[in-house]
């Protein structure tokens, strides 16, 4: 069968589209309140940067997890010390979240090698120094941005009496500067950066610094000590920066890759709403213990964040639309798919934590590892689904005949319009080159296929929620929150599928279903997105190695 034009240009759009498949962090899954030391040396230079990381209640019981070796009931600072030191790798690919110096000199720092975790009143604290491998003269001003340029970690100076200068020359003092709004030249060149990008290059970082608030110090008198300026809030500071990596420090789970979609607008809105009630969402089911009338307000939260996190960037909403593009036209097997998966995502979620943390104890790393592979497991199975609805679609296995064969017969009479079909037309119902939308509706294995592909990874959000409510006590409660985290996504993902399904009726409707182009036309559009699924599957596979 030749490929015209039509077929050219629906095979370049799913090149185009898979194109801007990269990985990307849909919004913060950690949220820090840091503070920091600036040290002066005796010529009056920053040589050094102490760092005190606290992690909200949530990620630092998951950090915890399995580490109690003694059995006792506590974490002790000895039984983290591995987990500071793997940290302190981890974080050494990320240029420690700290950015320092002048626009175009950024400070060089080493660790000092005197990390330490402590775990106390259910909040885990990371405390670190790094050396400057030149000492800074300050100047007139010297800034400091500590904060993570792809926005997996949210890190928050919340007040200017959380920055302190030790052995400092008189006249030094501190501020801290708001965010400042990205130029649309700045977002274009991050845009452009691959998803192997761990540490933004020296430059560029200078460029990022102000985009999430930054630490001004001076010595030259123009501050007086201790002056405070309005403190950015990391929850607020939400921008568009590299594609993240499986690769993260702290030993969290690996973010879902997705579409790379913009973070401004509508989407940085939606990012906005996931990171609000995730953070509301965990301050209810810490606050069940005293109050159990929380679990209403933590339902609805759990339910809404299903919601938003479903509208962001993600595998499950893609391979979904596509595939019921691809080879459904009812609407219930689209909603009943959409529904299934999101339901199997959160089964998945419930029994990971389940095994891993409550009947092996298995660290919070290990757990992350797991499932890493479980999400390379997922991607996979996405990929060979996309290569059998390609090789379904072009060679017609597993279609059926009967009514269908009219137009199929009419699909093939116009892609084959060559002056003499006319002789063996009646030929056309024992073999059809074209499988149409009605034939090519897939069984029951394949559809749940589609299921499986979708629903095995679980949600790295939920993984935190359940870790955290086993520590609490309250795991039925977490339970109940995660299976409604996944009726707001199945809710999401529904509508998304149903609005492909319609339209796909929609055109063939417009176009006369008896009209041989809508036919040929259909069967492009379904091939193509077949192709979608394909090339999504294998960019996912390829960005989690």
């Amino acid at each position: 069968m030749k490929i015209n034009g039509l077929g050219r240009r629906l095979a370049g759009a799913a090149l185009g589209l898979a194109a801007c498949t990269m990985a990307a962090s849909a919004h913060p899954h950690i949220f820090i309140d840091a503070k920091v030391v600036v040290v002066f040396d005796d010529a009056g230079a920053i040589s050094r940067l102490r760092h005190e990381w606290t992690f909200d209640k949530a990620f630092s019981v998951w950090m915890v997890q399995g580490l109690d070796t003694d059995g006792d009931g506590q974490t002790a600072p000895a039984e983290l010390q591995p987990l500071a030191d793997e940290n302190m790798v981890g974080l050494a690919d990320f240029g420690f979240y700290t950015f320092a110096g002048e626009q175009d000199d950024l400070v060089q720092f080493t660790p000092a090698g005197d990390q330490q975790m402590v775990f106390a009143d259910e909040r885990t604290t990371l405390s670190f120094s790094l050396e400057a491998v030149e000492p800074q003269a300050v100047g007139a001003q010297f800034e400091l941005g500590v904060y993570d340029p792809e926005y997996y970690v949210a890190i928050t100076v919340a007040d200017v009496g959380d920055v302190v200068l030790e052995n400092a020359p008189p006249g030094c003092g501190v501020a801290l500067q708001a965010p400042v709004e990205m130029s649309e030249e700045l977002q274009s060149r991050l845009y452009a950066l691959g998803s192997e990008v761990t540490e933004l290059p020296p430059e560029l970082a200078a460029a990022m610094r102000g985009t999430q608030g930054v630490i001004i110090v001076t010595c030259d008198g123009s501050l007086p000590p201790a002056q405070q300026v309005e403190a950015p809030s990391a929850l607020e500071a939400a921008t568009q920066v590299a594609a993240a990596t499986p690769a993260l420090p702290f030993g969290g789970p690996p973010p879902e890759p997705g579409l790379n979609l913009p973070r401004t607008g509508f989407f940085g809105w939606l990012q906005t709403q996931q990171r609000e009630f995730y953070g509301a969402m965990n301050e209810a089911l810490a606050s069940l213990k005293q109050d159990g009338t929380a679990f209403w307000l933590l339902g609805g939260l759990s339910f809404l964040y299903g919601v938003f996190h479903a509208a962001g960037p993600g595998h499950g909403k893609v391979v979904i639309s596509s595939y019921v593009l691809a080879n459904e036209t009812q609407l219930r097997r689209g909603v009943t798919l959409s529904v299934l998966s999101a339901l199997l995502q959160s089964l998945v979620a419930i029994g990971f934590v389940l095994i891993a943390a409550g009947i092996l104890g298995v660290t919070s790393i290990a757990m992350g590892e797991a499932a890493n592979w479980i999400g390379i497991a997922s991607y996979a199975m996405v990929a060979l689904l996309g290569l059998w609805l390609i090789a379904r679609k072009v060679f017609g296995w597993g279609h059926v005949h009967g009514e269908t064969r009219d137009l199929a017969h009419k699909a093939h009479t116009h892609l084959h319009s060559d002056g003499h079909h006319h002789g063996h037309d009646h030929d056309h119902h024992h073999h059809a080159h074209i499988v149409t939308p009605e034939a090519s509706v897939g069984n029951w294995r394949e559809q749940l296929s589609v299921v499986l592909a979708v629903g095995l990874r679980p949600c790295s959000g939920a993984l935190v929620v359940l870790v955290f409510a086993l520590s609490q006590g309250l795991l039925a409660a977490g339970i109940a929150a995660v299976l409604l985290m996944g009726a707001g996504t199945a809710i999401t993902v529904a509508a998304l599928a149903t609005a492909a399904v319609a339209a796909k009726g929609l055109a063939r409707r417009v176009a006369g279903v008896d009209n041989p182009l809508t036919a040929t036309i259909v069967w492009w559009l379904e091939l193509v997105s077949a192709v979608a699924v394909f090339m999504f599957g294998v960019l996912l596979l390829l960005a989690s190695l």
